[in-house]
């Protein structure tokens, strides 16, 4: 309090705390996790976190609850980089690859359905996947305005490629030069004038949001 008997206006520091542990766990959770597993003992991702296990579970009461922190997560470091593209004014076709090479730059913290994780479906987990999917339509519009993205591509396109190249395989040399060989041949595939037709039909955030619930695909 202050002078005049009023609660004072600065932060507490346990709060300041708790939301630091919280992003240290996530981070912790996020990378041990790609590299050895969802089932990964929670004890580890304590210890990689620098918290007590007793601290991860006072934020998370259990695995699953944890894994739909990351989710939300995830979906969140994918909007910034969204709104970070979209703030550079590019090209249709370069705004994909840049948004391409920025998730695959923060491949390790993304923990999403398409990688494994249980999918959530609540509203705000829909909202926010509904979310970068509008955007990135948006930038492949711009690539149809433009002329630089073929017709027949779409978000999902994008959106699945981007699950791939985020998860590296288990075996094999430096990730980030593979990756990057594949995004670029990606880029060059969806650029307008390729030789190869898209095979139809075209998968929509409709038939991906129908697989997390189990619901029957679409006719």
């Amino acid at each position: 309090m202050n002078s005049s008997g009023k609660p004072s206006g600065t932060p507490r520091r346990p709060r300041r705390d708790a939301e630091q542990n919280r992003e240290r766990i996530l981070a912790a959770a996020a990378a041990v996790m790609l590299r050895d597993g969802r089932h990964v003992p929670i004890a580890t991702i304590a210890a990689a976190a620098g918290v007590g296990v007793g601290t991860l579970y006072r934020s998370y009461a259990d695995r699953e609850a944890l894994l739909h922190a990351l989710e939300h997560r995830a979906y969140g470091l994918l909007g910034q980089i969204l709104r970070e593209v979209a703030a550079l004014d590019l090209g249709g076709l370069e705004a994909v690859r840049e948004f391409l090479s920025r998730s695959l730059a923060i491949g390790d913290q993304l923990i999403l359905p398409l990688h494994g994780a249980p999918p959530l479906v609540t509203a705000e987990a829909v909202a926010a996947r509904r979310e970068i999917n509008r955007q990135l339509d948006y930038f492949i519009e711009r690539g149809h305005a433009d002329g630089s993205i073929r017709a027949d591509v779409n978000a999902t396109d994008v959106i699945v490629f981007s699950a791939l190249i985020t998860q590296p395989l288990p075996h094999g040399p430096a990730w980030p030069l593979i990756a990057g060989r594949q995004l670029a041949a990606f880029v060059n595939g969806i650029a307008a004038g390729g030789p190869v037709p898209m095979p139809g039909p075209a998968v929509t955030r409709q038939d991906i949001e129908a697989a997390f619930t189990g619901a029957p695909d679409s006719p």
